[in-house]
């Protein structure tokens, strides 16, 4: 099969619901960054033979079309639009990775963009046998439906505090690690660490409004429970919502041939294996832990040999359960911070762990990374790519 190469990408800055983007539709986000990585990586439009994009609380249809043609540069460009949920970002990069192996494709942009300050409301139709059951007239919601005969708009939480219990973690241990996700994230922003793949949308320095520079144990301590019935999950050892746009350029031998030729760069990784997993619905958290281990044996390599890891970090249980099931690898994991600090734009996030591992990838000089996410409904994602630089 042909190789899968990663030349680079970019992301906005995430902003937190009804903050910095609160006017912004999702696919006016998602155009001003796709516009600015065509720029940055000179990619001519006419070489792009499909854009694969993630989107999951949008306005339904194909969004990444609608996407391109507000981009104005995108007329003549495929658009597909994929959603998994949390999962759809690295899903569809999953995808364009398989459009290139496959030889249907040299060029093809990936990622997602996400705006839940403008998500829609919902409503069922008086048709369907739930109406009544959810409210007639006044039904409305935001969150999709992802178990059999529930339909909740905090299923996610409900689910996460469900995998707390059951795997018996507890809030301290969630709490540190949210502590720890700000911390390492502010040194990364001081450090100015990822400055070269983070952009603006709207003309200001770019700067991710979820960052805390002074969460504290004290107060991780003070936050009450989300759930009425709950005692583990809170406001801080759970994402926010978010909006943010994130995308890579993936290509075959033969365009990344020419462009090396022309333009003296050289991709950042290709891909290698990806693999996804299922379980509970109500225990999805642990759909991130079970894609990596499927990911190692589908791509017959040990812990040991992973130079850096990314889970997404919806929330602070999984950083607990990778603990758990990874101890030795915890030094390279999410090292600089998580989605507890950046943010969680559901389609877009797969696109910024990607991102963020090619950054730790080259910081710890590293050859192999994994990537993991896990998504509403109980599925997971996992992602292997090889680094080309300086790997050892």
């Amino acid at each position: 099969m042909e190789k899968a190469y990663i030349l680079g990408g970019i992301r906005s800055d995430i902003g937190i619901e009804n903050g910095k983007y609160c006017n912004i539709p999702a696919e006016k986000l998602g155009a001003a960054v796709f516009k600015q990585l065509l720029e940055k990586y000179s990619i001519e439009p006419e070489k792009i033979d499909l854009v694969i994009a993630g989107n999951a609380v949008g306005a339904g249809g194909n969004l990444t079309r609608l996407m391109l043609l507000e981009s104005e540069i995108g007329k003549d460009i495929p658009a597909v639009t994929v959603d998994v949920q949390c999962g759809s970002g690295l899903e569809s990069i999953a995808l364009a990775a398989a459009k290139i192996r496959s030889g249907q494709a040299d060029v093809v942009i990936a990622g997602g963009f996400e705006s839940s300050s403008t998500a829609p409301r919902r409503s069922y139709h008086p048709n369907h046998p739930d109406y009544e059951k959810y409210g007639g007239k006044d039904n409305w919601y935001r969150v999709a439906k992802f178990v059999p005969e529930y339909h909740h708009e905090q299923v996610m939480l409900e689910g996460a505090e469900h995998t707390a219990v059951t795997e018996k973690v507890t809030r301290e241990e969630m709490d540190a690690w949210a502590l720890l996700s700000h911390k390492r994230a502010v040194k990364a922003r001081e450090d100015h660490v990822l400055e070269d793949c983070i952009v603006s949308v709207t003309g200001d320095l770019p700067k991710d409004e979820g960052i805390r520079d002074r969460m504290s144990e004290r107060l991780l301590k003070r936050l009450p429970p989300v759930l009425k019935e709950g005692s583990l999950i809170t406001a801080g050892n759970a994402c926010l919502t978010h909006d943010g746009a994130a995308f890579v350029i993936l290509c075959s031998e033969k365009f990344h041939q020419i462009y090396q030729a022309r333009t003296g760069k050289q991709a950042q990784a290709f891909f290698v294996q990806v693999a996804e997993s299922a379980g509970d619905p109500m225990k999805s958290p642990l759909t991130a832990i079970t894609a990596i281990e499927r990911l190692l044996a589908k791509a017959d390599i040990c812990p040991e040999q992973i130079a850096a890891w990314e889970c997404n970090e919806a929330f602070s249980v999984i950083d607990v359960l990778f603990e758990r099931h990874f101890p030795k690898q915890v030094k390279d994991y999410n090292i600089f911070g998580g989605a507890l600090a950046y943010g969680h734009p559901y389609g877009a996030s797969g696109g910024m762990i990607l991102l963020h591992l090619l950054k730790a990838l080259q910081n710890r000089n590293g050859k192999y990374g994994i990537c993991s996410i896990a998504a509403a409904g109980g599925v997971g994602t996992a992602l292997l790519v090889q680094r080309m630089n300086d790997a050892r």
